[in-house]
């Protein structure tokens, strides 16, 4: 038991004299260790060594320990797990690639569908609807010439016109204004009758816009006595279709042929 510096309660106890308390705290200072504390100590500092050592080879150990038919059937679980998940690869870039070729595909048909539906527009072969306006032409004179008329169309078309019909003719590239044997306009081998109806399918206010030049179709009718009339609608409907003759002379070059 550790000796007590405590100050002595007891007024009969005197006090440790200088000498004795330095003897007291060098006893304090000596170790004594018996045997059995030794070895206490040594099986201490093995236990943790070997404790270091198995964590290090835990894994190891844990296959080592394992009999052959353990480590067959934890190859062939590892073995199965390898080639389902690989079939799962394989399946999902199936699916990519399906999916990728049939948006190329998709693509590819809007792309191809948009141009066939603007060659049919600029060929006149199927009816369209827009906005526009309507120029209504009285002309009881006969001023209309076919000059005149040909500025009418050409006006319409540097307005950005779309689809032009005059009449039940559907105005095309090929468009033909001609004078007929008894001094009529004919459009496309069809007279033209006053009074005129011309629908134009476009950007409406530039198209009125078009009409209203100084110099231009409405000024020329009007000096001759004629009546001009535009009005701009949100929806126009152009139902005359144009049949394309077929080509006598022309033939398409394919891409390779021009390169």
């Amino acid at each position: 038991m550790a000796p007590s510096f405590s100050r002595s309660k007891h007024p009969g106890h005197a006090p440790p004299t200088v000498e004795e308390a330095r003897r007291r705290l060098a006893a304090l200072g000596k170790v004594r260790l018996n045997r059995t504390q030794v070895m206490a100590t040594m099986l201490t500092v093995l236990l943790g060594v070997a404790m270091v050592a198995q964590v290090r080879s835990n894994d190891e150990a844990g296959l080592r320990e394992l009999r052959q038919t353990e480590l067959v059937a934890l190859l062939d679980d590892a073995s199965t797990r390898v080639d389902a998940l690989q079939r799962e690869v394989n399946e999902l870039e199936d699916d990519r690639e399906r999916l990728q070729g049939q948006q190329g595909d998709a693509a590819a048909e809007a792309a191809a569908r948009q141009r066939l539906e603007s060659y049919q527009i600029l060929a006149g072969t199927v009816p369209v609807e827009g906005p526009g306006i309507t120029v209504y032409v009285s002309d009881p004179t006969s001023a209309i010439t076919q000059t005149m008329l040909l500025d009418a169309i050409q006006e319409l078309r540097d307005a950005g016109a779309e689809a032009i019909q005059i009449g039940a003719t559907r105005v095309v590239a090929s468009s033909h204004v001609g004078i007929g044997a008894d001094g009529e306009i004919v459009l496309d081998g069809r007279a033209l009758t006053p009074p005129y109806r011309i629908l134009a399918v476009g950007d409406a206010h530039t198209l009125a816009g078009a009409m209203a030049i100084p110099g231009g179709f409405t000024d020329s009718l009007r000096g001759a006595g004629a009546t001009v009339d535009v009005t701009e609608s949100e929806r126009l409907l152009v139902d005359a279709v144009h049949t394309p003759a077929e080509a006598q002379f022309a033939t398409p070059v394919s891409p390779t042929a021009e390169q």
